[in-house]
């Protein structure tokens, strides 16, 4: 198991949830935090898939 990647992962939600509290969940940068995490997680699963 990557523990880099999963702290990344858990780092970018804290972030996302973080954010959520000044931004709309359609604001650009809530799109780009969630676009880097949907990014994180494929490549969690991509690792663990295999």
């Amino acid at each position: 198991m990557d523990k880099l990647l999963l702290q990344k992962i858990e780092q970018c939600r804290k972030e996302m949830i973080a954010l959520s509290g000044s931004y709309k969940l359609t604001s650009e940068v809530m799109v780009e935090t969630s676009k880097k995490l949907d990014h994180l997680l494929n490549e969690y699963q991509l690792k663990n898939n295999q």
